[in-house]
């Protein structure tokens, strides 16, 4: 089976492309990802994509990576360009962070 205990975790990374910035994209992230129990981050690049790394279990990051390419009111998402990674518990919690 390859699952070790009941909850496996999992690691996130997106990148969401269109209207994603100063439309409250990072606070709407920030705020799914913590109802989700995730941990991570989302900081706007500084493209003008916005970034998003998570990591707990699978089905939380797929609910997480659907909400991704509706964002909130305001928002335009044209693409959403994820890979999964192994987990390497980095977060505790879920913030925002800075510009890169």
């Amino acid at each position: 089976m390859g699952a070790f205990g009941s909850h496996s975790t999992h690691r996130l990374r997106a990148v969401v492309q269109g209207r994603v910035q100063g439309v409250g994209f990072r606070y709407f992230v920030n705020e799914r990802a913590r109802e989700l129990h995730l941990a991570g981050i989302c900081r706007n690049l500084t493209n003008g994509e916005v970034e998003v790394i998570a990591e707990g279990e699978r089905g939380a990051l797929e609910a997480l990576l659907a909400s991704l390419s509706h964002g909130p009111p305001g928002a335009h998402v044209d693409k959403v360009i994820s890979v999964w990674l192994p987990a390497n518990s980095e977060f505790t919690g879920f913030r925002i962070a800075p510009t890169r």
